[in-house]
């Protein structure tokens, strides 16, 4: 069972922020924490990464033992973190949409990926079932409420869908999405649900939030494994 507290852009623009939001994700339980790459990323904009803020990052990461772990949006931002040697790569389903060439090349590197397939509206699977890729469900609507998401699967298991990437209020659809075969779970990751600043605050999970379906959804999985 794979917890990812998705940062995104929660930090506001204030890395130190998203230094503590890095150690309240591991605190609350999660495995991998997750941010953009390529996004918003202007001179001025909220999410400018620059090298040294990537490599202050991964120092932070490392220093409170939790996987850090890019979405990378455009060709650009690949560039920009090949030379951090990442262990893992996550894809956003814009980047599946805008730029499948840069999917395939992350894909042929042999590295394992991530991918969400909540933009793709494309027949099947956008590049097939290579071993070292992972895909999500996903419903690309902020916040989605639960008749967004009436098509999320029955059951995970038999489907080409590892988990699910979850844009809804509160936990409770993660915990369906376990309860279903659901291996990995995205969730975004605030401290502060009523921050504004962004519109991913209000659907992100909370460290209490997220402390508590991490140990709801690890003792659920525990018991689908022992055959309930």
């Amino acid at each position: 069972m794979m917890f990812i507290a998705e940062i995104g852009m929660n930090h506001n623009g204030h890395f130190a922020l998203a230094g503590e939001l890095i150690r309240q994700a591991q605190m609350a339980g999660a495995d991998v924490v997750k941010m953009q790459l390529g996004w918003r990323d202007g001179e001025g904009e909220i999410n400018r990464l620059t090298p040294e803020i990537i490599a202050q990052l991964y120092r932070i990461a490392d220093h409170y033992g939790i996987e850090l772990l890019f979405s990378v949006i455009r060709p650009d931002a690949w560039e920009t973190l090949k030379p951090f040697h990442p262990r893992r790569i996550k894809i956003a389903s814009r980047t599946v949409n805008d730029h499948p060439e840069l999917v395939r090349e992350v894909i042929a590197t042999g590295l394992p990926v991530i991918i969400s397939l909540g933009m793709w509206q494309g027949e099947g699977l956008p590049f097939g079932q290579p071993a070292n890729v992972e895909y999500l469900w996903c419903r690309s609507s902020y916040p989605a409420y639960a008749w967004d998401l009436t098509a999320l699967p029955k059951s995970f298991v038999g489907t080409p869908y590892a988990g699910y990437s979850d844009h809804s209020l509160g936990i409770e659809v993660p915990l369906i999405a376990i309860a279903r075969g659901a291996r990995i779970i995205e969730k975004h990751f605030t401290l502060d649900k009523s921050d504004t600043t962004i519109r991913d605050h209000v659907l992100s999970a909370t460290p209490e939030e997220f402390a508590r379906m991490v140990v709801l959804g690890r003792g659920m999985r525990r018991a689908i494994q022992a055959g309930v």
